[in-house]
């Protein structure tokens, strides 16, 4: 199974544990794209809608496209009744839009799993002039709240984290979306925090596409790893949270 599609078969725990974005990005987001009543947003790859709510409620013409079997069950279940919702259970890469344009293209941490000449070009030619693409990710730091967490957990990863298939999707390059066409590129940041506790951690981890991978007998060692370490820690591991925006425009012409 490839990696981008191995996150459909834990819905659950991917809804429960996945990190959301903070207030404040998505204020700049919606104020910068414009949006509102009346214009078309096109999401990528929602998942199970950990970027979907903001954008949702200011009355736009929201769509999103998902390949997912399940993450499209639970899009629908939590979001049909709007009237101004609707969801592609389709591949990006493959989908006929036709004539449709949007006004604001938007990702949260999926466009990487989308090789950079589609994931540029086709953005590109999906925006209406003037046009919003708006690409967002979570970077998590653990490491500065507690050295010597870090430095137990990466003894657990040494020792027990073999997945059957590598991450190698660590290369996207979201400052060249100007090589494609685009203008006014920039990049901000904000700040949050999640704390959790040993189960709550080792769920977490668990939504990671490379970690669901991992078979046994390295799976219950890794994960039962994890949680001994957050355990003896105190039974808490807090994140210093960076979430990232990238902003660029279809020029207006």
């Amino acid at each position: 199974m490839e990696l981008r599609r191995v996150f459909d078969t834990i819905p659950e725990q991917f809804d429960r544990y996945r990190p959301r974005y903070s207030a404040e990005l998505f204020t700049a987001l919606i104020d910068y794209a414009d949006i509102g009543p009346g214009k078309t947003v096109l999401e990528l790859g929602p998942g199970t809608g950990q970027a979907t709510d903001p954008v949702l409620q200011t009355g736009c013409d929201y769509t999103a496209i998902e390949l997912g079997d399940n993450f499209c069950e639970v899009m629908q279940k939590k979001y049909g009744q709007n009237p101004n919702f609707r969801i592609l259970h389709d591949d990006f890469i493959t989908h006929d839009f036709a004539s449709q344009q949007f006004d604001l293209i938007y990702s949260a941490a999926t466009i990487q799993w989308i090789p950079e000449d589609i994931a540029f070009s086709k953005t590109f030619a999906l925006l209406k002039p003037g046009g919003t693409l708006a690409m967002m990710l979570t970077r998590g730091d653990y490491r500065t709240p507690n050295e010597a967490l870090y430095q137990s957990i990466q003894k657990v990863y040494s020792a027990w984290f073999k997945p059957e298939v590598p991450y190698t999707h660590g290369s996207f390059r979201y400052d060249n979306a100007p090589a494609y066409g685009y203008v006014d590129f920039e990049k901000r940041e904000f700040s949050g925090k999640r704390v959790f506790t040993a189960e709550e951690y080792a769920a977490f981890c668990g939504t990671h596409c490379d970690h669901i991978v991992i078979p046994e007998p390295y799976r219950s060692k890794f994960f039962k790893g994890l949680r001994d370490a957050v355990w003896e820690a105190g039974d808490q591991i807090v994140f210093q949270d960076t979430y990232v925006l990238y902003l660029t425009r279809k020029p207006n012409i």
